[in-house]
């Protein structure tokens, strides 16, 4: 029949408009049974060891039309990219005890009803965690995004906003392994001196001091900008475009500064992209899964050979996700944002 256990979750009280509060999510306890339910075939059952907090997951949190995913369901569970270990099994492909990591729930237990999105965790030589964040979406989203979206080349110039967060972090340290000069923004003294000294930019700034990011760019970028990896939008890819070189490219990842508006700023100075023949691409990562394994086998050895560094900002605790999460909104995170939810 399969043992029954206790299984606490957190749910979305309602859709959300303007910035989000710990109080429209809520813990639920209920109970689960470790073990397929015989209507689920090819399924699995999971433990989830750690949850990972994005910001995409706010516009999931409002009722919207025509994103690429789809909006949360008020009174069930959030969900969201995890790492995982399967207790129980009906699929072929899944075996009780592997290690896996892909969208599961915000619970503690959860059946995932089609595991085919599911990657399987080859590698444990490396931290667990890393899978929901170098090794899993945003390690892949700087990857892809940077290098088949962005196509540098050695001594081009570079710009990375939001650049100590989850992906920017790591784009700046594939930039400065192609040979460009990076630069990086972010929101503290305390992650514009990360950048600059634990992530290897060539230089960062704190916007928040900068009263015309216009001047700012110019000031880092005499020559202009061949690659903007676009995670804010509003000023300041007004700014960047600005300074944008002929024939640069802007891969569009995140608008993080766009999400909590209910009016969303315009942008002014689009003109440029046909004046400076700019590409501006944006992309979903999972457009790329299909090369993850390229990806594992480029990142990898870096990893283990130091030449890429990683910051995760841990949580401990199912209870503590929603306040998790909505810290990423605050910048109050310093790197990827986890929640541990059970230790293996």
């Amino acid at each position: 029949m399969g043992e029954e256990v206790s299984n606490k979750q957190i749910l979305l009280k309602d859709y959300v408009i303007g910035f989000p509060k710990e109080s429209d999510m809520f813990l639920k306890k209920t109970t689960i049974k470790l073990k397929v339910p015989e209507d689920s075939p090819n399924s699995i059952l999971v433990k989830n060891i750690y949850l990972s907090c994005d910001p995409y997951m706010r516009n999931l949190m409002s009722k919207s039309e025509g994103s690429y995913i789809d909006s949360y369901t008020p009174g069930s569970p959030i969900t969201g990219y995890g790492v995982a270990k399967v207790v129980h099994s009906t699929h072929p492909n899944f075996n009780k005890g592997d290690l896996v990591w892909g969208i599961t729930g915000w619970e503690e237990y959860s059946l995932i009803k089609s595991p085919e999105t599911f990657f399987k965790i080859q590698h444990t030589d490396v931290p667990l965690s890393y899978y929901i964040g170098i090794l899993g979406m945003p390690g892949a989203t700087a990857y892809f995004g940077f290098y088949e979206v962005c196509s540098p080349k050695k001594g081009e110039t570079v710009f990375v906003s939001a650049a100590s967060g989850a992906v920017g972090q790591i784009v700046g340290q594939f930039a400065k392994l192609s040979g460009c000069y990076v630069v990086g923004s972010a929101g503290s003294k305390e992650k514009v001196d990360l950048l600059k000294n634990k992530f290897g930019f060539d230089e960062a700034f704190n916007y928040k001091e900068e009263p015309d990011l216009n001047v700012a760019l110019k000031m880092y970028f005499r020559d202009g900008i061949d690659i903007y990896f676009e995670n804010v939008g509003g000023k300041m890819l007004d700014a960047v475009l600005l300074n944008m070189k002929i024939r640069g490219r802007i891969a569009a990842c995140g608008m993080i500064s766009q999400y909590n508006l209910e009016q969303p700023e315009g942008v002014h100075n689009l003109f440029c992209l046909t004046t400076k023949r700019i590409r501006m691409e944006g992309f979903a990562v999972f457009d790329y899964y299909h090369n993850y394994s390229k990806f594992l086998e480029v990142v990898l050895p870096k990893i283990k050979e130091g030449k890429i560094t990683y910051i995760e900002d841990i949580t401990e605790g199912l209870e503590s996700a929603p306040a998790a999460l909505i810290g990423l909104f605050s910048g109050r995170n310093v790197g990827k944002q986890l929640v541990v939810v059970a230790h293996e």
